[in-house]
C-alpha cells in the first residue's frame, strides 16, 4: 500500500454531500502533495486506529471513551445549518408529524431508536436530556438501534419508532437536499450543545503537521466556495479534547440521576 487514508464517513448522504465532502478531500490532498490510499472496506474502528491515517472524521462521544490517546485531534468544522452554529450543534428530538404529544415528558412509555449505542447525538445527548424526566431508570418501553440516523428517521415515519435524537447537521443536510426522508416528521426538543464531530489524524503526528493539514483544509474550502456553500462548513476551528470534556459531564449528570444506560 502507497498514501495516507483520508475519509469522511460521518455525513454521508445525501449525495451532494457525498460528493462535496470528495471534492473537498481531493483538494486537500493535492495542496498536502500527498497520494490517497484506499480506505474502502476498512472497519472504522480500523480506520481510525491507523498508522497511515492522515485525515477523517469521527464522532466526538467515542472519542473521549474509546479513542482517547489513540488519535490527534485536526480541528473541528464551524458549520452554519439550523440547530448547528459557531463550532457547535445539538440533536434535535424528533416524533412523527401527528403525533398529539407536544412535550417530551408525554412521551414517557414510547418506543425509541436510536442510530448507534455509542453515538453522542443519537444516545448520549438524548440521554442527558430525558434523564431528569426518567422513573426508576427508564423512561421507554423499548430502545431499538437502526444503524444509522437516516434509517431511524424512516423507523419513525414508518410507525416501527416514537421518538428519535438526530444529529442536527445530519437533520439540515437531509431537509435542504431530500427532503422527503424528514417528511412527516416535526422537532419536539433540541438537546444541550455539543462541539461538533471531530476531524482527526494518526496518533504521534506532531502539531507542525496538525497546523498544516488544518490549514490544508481552510486553503480547499476557500478555494472551493461551493463545496463549503454545499455543505455550510465556514472553516475548520482548532479544537483539543477539553472542548469534549462536557461529553462526559452529560453522562456523568445523567449517571448521577439514575440513569445510566438509556432505556
Amino acid at each position: 500500500m502507497s498514501g495516507r487514508y483520508a475519509a469522511l464517513a460521518m455525513y454521508v448522504a445525501p449525495q451532494p454531500v457525498q460528493a462535496a465532502n470528495e471534492q473537498w478531500l481531493t483538494r486537500i490532498m493535492q495542496l498536502l502533495g500527498d497520494t490517497r490510499a484506499d480506505a474502502q472496506g476498512l472497519e472504522l474502528s480500523a480506520l481510525f486506529r491507523a498508522p497511515e491515517l492522515l485525515l477523517t472524521q469521527t464522532c466526538g462521544y467515542p472519542l473521549m471513551t474509546q479513542l482517547r490517546d489513540q488519535v490527534q485531534l485536526i480541528g473541528r468544522p464551524r458549520y452554519e445549518w439550523p440547530h448547528s452554529t459557531g463550532g457547535s450543534h445539538c440533536s434535535v428530538i424528533v416524533c412523527r408529524e401527528q403525533d398529539p404529544r407536544r412535550t417530551l415528558a408525554q412521551f414517557r412509555g414510547c418506543r425509541a431508536v436510536i442510530n448507534d449505542e455509542h453515538s453522542n447525538s443519537g444516545m448520549n445527548l438524548f440521554r442527558h436530556q430525558l434523564a431528569p424526566l426518567q422513573q426508576g431508570g427508564r423512561f421507554f418501553s423499548s430502545v431499538t438501534i437502526s444503524g444509522a440516523h437516516q434509517h431511524s428517521l424512516r423507523w419513525v415515519q414508518a410507525q416501527r419508532a416514537d421518538l428519535a435524537a438526530i444529529d442536527s447537521v445530519t437533520f439540515a443536510y437531509l431537509a435542504h437536499y431530500a427532503p422527503q426522508e424528514v417528511a412527516g416528521i416535526r422537532i419536539v426538543a433540541r438537546t444541550a450543545p455539543s462541539p461538533t464531530l471531530p476531524f482527526i489524524t494518526s496518533i504521534g503526528t506532531s502539531a507542525q503537521e496538525v497546523q498544516r493539514i488544518r490549514t490544508a483544509m481552510n486553503t480547499a474550502l476557500e478555494q472551493l466556495p461551493q463545496v463549503g456553500e454545499c455543505l455550510g462548513l465556514r472553516e475548520v476551528l482548532p479544537a483539543s479534547l477539553a472542548d469534549y470534556e462536557c461529553l462526559l459531564d452529560y453522562q456523568r449528570e445523567a449517571t448521577l440521576q439514575g440513569f445510566e444506560v438509556l432505556q
